[in-house]
């Protein structure tokens, strides 16, 4: 069955589905037996990317959603088109009422079934779900991770701490991502929110522009320099590969649990362009 990793925020829009066609971009290929990942784009507001890149109506997230109503499901992977970037999605169509209704048919048996596919499928579904609602709270339980995306202010973290998500977190499920400037350290974020897995994505403004551009190769992922943006991302996409492990989570003996975790990906505002460099680097 195909591994689902759900993307997703509490509050605001720091980046959702920047940071899922950025891992599913910068995807190692080494991984799933060389099958490309698929973005879903399930935010029950509607859809950005068919607007973005100029994708037919149909196929679409309407289209996986009503076919998990029928006698026959059919596919996840008839829905798919291909962007720049050679990055695989399923596009939603824009607007509430539509994709809210997708949404929750693919929140049941048969629509999880189409997205993790029959026991001979292979490869990963990252599923854009924007805001974390109660909407996609069949798909949290089902996802073997749970990526939340933040900005790197106090009230964002305010509100990731809020969501309760320490409790997931020492399964390996919970990997929280910072987005941007932020002017806390590692060991304070993870010390407080009870989350350890962290890790810092640098907001490159000119590869984000290129990811929205319809030109093809405007990315450049397979340059040997790539963009600080798809550096991180690459160290982000061989973390979401690995099998799920279970970390410690028990930060009351004066650690930050830092050490605990093996797949803990760091590279704060003030370190993140020296990582940068070192992945830059050791690539070329």
């Amino acid at each position: 069955m195909r591994r689902l990793v759900v993307v997703g925020s509490v509050a605001g829009a720091p980046g959702v589905t920047t940071t899922a066609l950025a891992a599913a971009a910068a995807w190692p290929s080494d991984a799933d037996g060389g099958v490309r990942p698929v973005v879903v784009e399930a935010d029950v507001s509607g859809g950005d990317l068919m607007i973005r890149f100029g994708l037919p109506a149909t196929p679409s997230l309407l289209d996986v959603a009503a076919a998990a109503g029928q006698p026959h499901s059919g596919s996840l992977l008839g829905a798919v088109n291909e962007i720049p970037f050679r990055t695989r999605v399923v596009a939603a169509v824009p607007g509430r009422g539509p994709c809210r209704e997708a949404v929750r048919l693919l929140a049941g048996g048969v629509g999880r079934q189409v997205l993790l596919g029959d026991s001979h499928d292979r490869g990963t579904v990252l599923l854009d779900v924007g805001r974390l609602t109660e909407d996609v709270e069949p798909l949290l339980a089902a996802a073997d991770r749970l990526v939340l995306v933040s900005r790197g202010g106090a009230e964002s973290l305010t509100h990731v701490s809020a969501g309760g998500f320490a409790t997931e977190a020492g399964a390996g499920r919970v990997t929280l991502v910072v987005v941007g400037p932020c002017p806390y350290p590692a060991e304070e974020i993870v010390g407080t929110l009870g989350i350890p897995r962290l890790f810092f994505l640098p907001w490159d403004t000119k590869s984000v522009a290129a990811m929205n551009s319809p030109k093809p190769g405007a990315l450049g992922t397979r340059r040997l320099r790539p963009s600080p943006l798809m550096s991180a991302a690459r160290l982000l996409a061989r973390q979401m590969a690995e099998p799920r492990k279970e970390i410690p989570t028990d930060l009351s003996r004066g650690g930050h649990g830092l050490e605990d975790s093996e797949q803990l990906l760091t590279g704060g505002s003030r370190t993140a362009a020296v990582r940068v460099r070192e992945v830059e680097e050791s690539e070329t």
